[in-house]
């Protein structure tokens, strides 16, 4: 063999090995280990009345309190509204309830907002001829407990009922999400005891050409943010929108960074002066960001959305999405849901990048499953609901930097 030829063999078999390692390297990498929490199991006491397996949907935490929202569940099939409240996410206490409507008493109650220590929540449970949802809303009282308001039939069913999303509470009073056939609406009311319907606004509603729908609801220092999406006339995907308002009733739409995947906000936060919109493009889950100014919702309209990072997978075969955010100092908090399981995710960088973040117990998606995260002073409490049982735990925040 030549000296040439012996060059180029070792060059050729340097060449081989290294393809090799890095194959092997590949392998042997795998998926990033999921951060594992010290989760601790929480006790979710029954609240009074007959017994039943107990069932979670939503959590919040605000001015130092928790709060979790549900139903107890009867073999039979019959519900009653729940909900609990902590002060250290470790001791557990049941509201009274105090419904004034047939649908009320049988409500599950599915989404809850807080303000200055103050919640309102939505509840909901199907009903009538067409058994579609009787939607009911509730505040809390003095005493910490929640009663029905009183609401006419037609204030969120009715021939043009679409959906009641989402809940949020701010300086100007409460705000809820959803839609009518009409498109993206809202409900706005001073003290959560007088929600009046805010139905076909200019740029918030649909239009000949654009077909919306509103998620989630956001207060802010100088108004409020809705989230949702639109799709455009002739198309099968949507685009992800956010809509700015004063008063709740005049409304300014902006499109966010989109592909021509399917997109959709469907949970909004805001941590220090970033916004944040998360849901899902194509097949996987999406944060998009804003910066403010002082927390000033007003900024969206300049535009100035960013979209962030991209996580996780939604699968197939499923409506996938993304179910509760919150947010602590520097870090993100989202809990999705998919084809397959719920799962946990963190971000430390502003939502640029998202580690998995191991829950107490494996949930598989579909049937009557949920759920749900809420953060305060560096404490999380997750609410997982399986389909037979319910439970809550409860873990410090992780530290993944």
């Amino acid at each position: 063999m030549t000296r040439v030829s012996v060059r180029r063999w070792i060059a050729v078999f340097g060449v081989v090995v290294a393809l090799l390692a890095g194959c092997r390297s590949a392998r042997d990498e795998g998926p990033p280990e999921p951060v594992r929490p010290q989760w601790q199991a929480v006790d979710l006491p029954a609240p009074p009345g007959a017994p039943g397996r107990l069932m979670v949907r939503d959590a919040a935490a605000c001015a130092g309190r928790w709060y979790v929202v549900g139903a107890v569940g009867g073999p039979d099939g019959a519900t009653r509204p729940a909900a609990w409240r902590s002060v250290d996410g470790l001791g557990w206490v049941p509201l009274p309830l105090h419904p004034i409507s047939y649908y009320g008493e049988r409500a599950i109650l599915y989404a809850v907002g807080c303000h200055e220590g103050r919640i309102a929540v939505i509840g909901a449970r199907a009903g009538g001829a067409h058994g579609n949802p009787r939607v009911r809303t509730w505040r809390q009282d003095a005493d910490g407990g929640l009663t029905e308001v009183r609401a006419e039939f037609e204030l969120y069913g009715g021939p043009d009922a679409v959906s009641v999303s989402r809940i949020a509470g701010g300086g100007d009073g409460w705000l809820i999400a959803g839609a009518r056939t009409g498109g993206a609406s809202v409900w706005n009311s001073p003290d959560a005891a007088d929600f009046q319907l805010v139905d076909k606004a200019p740029a918030l509603a649909s239009e000949p050409d654009l077909t919306t729908l509103a998620t989630d609801a956001l207060a802010a220092s100088d108004g409020w943010l809705v989230g949702g999406a639109g799709r455009p006339a002739g198309r099968a995907d949507r685009d992800p929108f956010v809509w700015f308002s004063e008063d709740a009733l005049v409304w300014t739409r902006v499109a966010l960074p989109a592909t021509d995947q399917d997109e959709i906000v469907q949970r909004l936060l805001r941590v220090g002066s970033v916004v944040y919109a998360l849901g899902v493009r194509g097949s996987a889950f999406q944060a998009w960001a804003l910066e403010t100014r002082a927390g000033s919702a007003s900024t969206a309209t300049a535009g100035g959305w960013r979209a962030v990072g991209g996580f996780g997978a939604t699968g197939t075969g499923a409506v996938a999405g993304v179910e509760a955010v919150a947010g602590a100092g520097g870090d993100l908090l989202a809990m999705t849901v998919g084809a397959r399981d719920h799962q946990l995710w963190q971000s430390v960088d502003g939502g640029g990048s998202w580690a998995s973040v191991a829950l107490p117990v494996d949930t598989p998606a579909g049937g009557d499953t949920s759920a749900t995260i809420a953060v305060l002073d560096a404490r999380m409490v997750v609410a997982v609901d399986g389909g037979a049982a319910a439970a809550l735990w409860s873990a410090p925040l992780p530290t993944t930097r």
